[in-house]
């Protein structure tokens, strides 16, 4: 808050400018007073005597009694001002973690009461939207994977040319759903602030390429997963970062060719990065892709051109970054340190 927009600060100025004006007001009623008092002296004594007597009777005593005065309105004003800096206080001590969270009215000031009252009224509604979303994924999900998982197994049962292209939509379809109910988590957790969790990103690059691995050696390519001393952690959803980093593999595992190999590499600092042997992704295009619906080749087919768009949502809930690196093409991901 700039003292600009300090209301404390404009109390003591204010206060400190009716003092000096009240102060000047006082001295000069009082040299009007003694030019009368002291009418019958000559100007020499006048002045003398008017000086002794505003010093020991107006300027001594006035200076005297603005110690404690001052202490005193100082005082006052702090305690006006604490019932909302206990507010902040609480406030940054659940640092908006806790659903739920309303800021207590009874200590207020009545001044106040319109400010929290609002804040309340807001924090409520956050909460209620937050839940009613998290409500509509569940719903969605429910709906959409149901079906899939249906028409998935009467697929198996099909004897037919077609069979295996339809099962390969219907698994690119399904994981479509599930990035998109995903991200509609993570909006809703973003909404309700839901507390991160610590997360070792060794042990996610680990988990992720161990799943893909068999697929990627079975396509006559290899991946291979480098770690350093030190194990980054970061704080986050481990669904959505193990999501990004399949996505960022999916990606690598098509622009590569036959024969070729993958790498996912972890650190330095904590980020991930993902190394193909592809044309590389420029900074530029890849401002381009990360636009929801745009397709090139480094755009998932599998996620209708949402892929790097699922993965720069994710990264920026998580207040990290989508990176690239053309001259070793590589895209990384980047987390703040926790």
């Amino acid at each position: 808050m700039t003292d600009r927009r300090s209301v404390s600060r404009r109390l003591k100025r204010g206060l400190g400018l009716i003092g000096l004006v009240g102060t000047f007001l006082l001295l000069a009623a009082v040299v009007f007073f003694y030019s009368f008092t002291f009418a019958h002296l000559d100007a020499q004594a006048a002045m003398a005597r008017a000086s002794r007597e505003m010093l020991e009777h107006v300027a001594l005593p006035v200076a005297i009694l603005m110690i404690p005065v001052t202490v005193l309105v100082l005082r006052v004003i702090r305690q006006a001002f604490r019932p909302l800096e206990e507010v902040a206080a609480e406030i940054e001590a659940v640092q908006g973690h806790e659903r739920g969270f309303r800021i207590d009215n009874s200590q207020m000031p009545t001044e106040a009461l319109p400010f929290t009252s609002a804040v309340n009224d807001l924090l409520a509604r956050l909460d209620e939207a937050a839940k009613r979303q998290e409500a509509f994924a569940a719903d969605v999900a429910h709906e959409l994977r149901t079906p899939l998982a249906l028409l998935s197994l009467e697929l198996d049962r099909l004897e037919h040319d077609d069979a295996e292209r339809l099962k390969k939509d219907v698994a690119a379809m399904r994981r479509l759903i599930d990035q998109l109910m995903l991200l509609a988590q993570i909006d809703a957790d973003a909404v309700a602030q839901i507390p991160l969790a610590q997360i070792s990103l060794s042990d996610v690059a680990s988990d992720v390429v161990g799943a893909a691995a068999p697929a990627i050696i079975a396509g006559g390519k290899t991946i291979e997963l480098v770690t350093g001393i030190h194990a980054p952690v970061t704080r986050g959803r481990r669904e959505a970062i193990s999501a990004a980093l399949r996505n960022l593999i999916e990606n690598a595992v098509r622009v590569t060719p036959a024969g070729g190999a993958i790498q996912v590499l972890v650190g330095p600092g904590a980020s991930i990065s993902v190394r193909d042997e592809g044309p590389g992704l420029p900074p530029d295009r890849l401002r381009n892709l990360v636009q929801r619906h745009r397709r090139a080749d480094h755009a998932s087919k599998d996620g209708a051109g949402l892929g790097l768009a699922i993965v720069e949502r994710i990264m920026a809930a998580h207040e990290g970054t989508l990176e690239t690196d053309p001259d070793r093409h590589d895209l990384i991901l980047r987390f703040p340190e926790p």
